[in-house]
Formats: structure tokens, C-alpha cells, sequence
């Protein structure tokens, strides 16, 4: 699974101005963001769909994000991990 292409992140450009929004991330890069030092979110692409990886403790976890339903799912868990 390859990282997110800019037409891809194009194509979920909402969900990263959403992610851009939200307090202590920074996006370093075209759709990957940074808690502090620590990398914690950021986009792949294959065949099946447009997918997050984002940082759950010591491990990365993998999302879909392939519908409105599943981008504000992972808007709102990020905000949580965020506190």
C-alpha cells in the first residue's frame, strides 16, 4: 500500500482541512501530521480505498476512510486522542 498521492489527498481535502483545525497537530507534509515531535497520522492508497494510519499508543492502526460517515469517525477519535 503506497502513501496517499496529491490527487488522492485532493480528493479528501476536507477532511484535511478538519484535521488541520484541530489543536496541537501539524501537518510537516501533504497529509501527514505530527503530535509534538511524534508522527500520528497520515494517508495511504491502494485498489480498496483511501486509508489513515494513525498513531494509537506505541501502535499505528489502519482506516478507512472512504465515506463521510468514516472521515468525521476518525476527525472525532483523533480530537479524543488529542486530549
Amino acid at each position: 500500500m503506497k502513501h496517499a498521492s496529491a490527487a488522492t489527498l485532493h480528493r479528501i481535502e476536507r477532511l484535511l482541512a478538519e484535521l488541520r483545525a484541530l489543536p496541537g497537530l501539524k501537518e510537516r507534509s501533504a497529509g501527514t501530521f505530527y503530535r509534538g515531535g511524534t508522527a500520528f497520522l497520515h494517508f495511504h492508497e491502494d485498489p480498496a480505498g483511501i486509508f489513515a494510519d494513525v498513531k494509537v499508543g506505541r501502535d499505528w492502526t489502519r482506516r478507512p476512510v472512504n465515506s463521510e460517515t468514516a472521515r468525521a469517525r476518525l476527525v472525532r477519535d483523533a480530537r479524543r486522542l488529542l486530549t
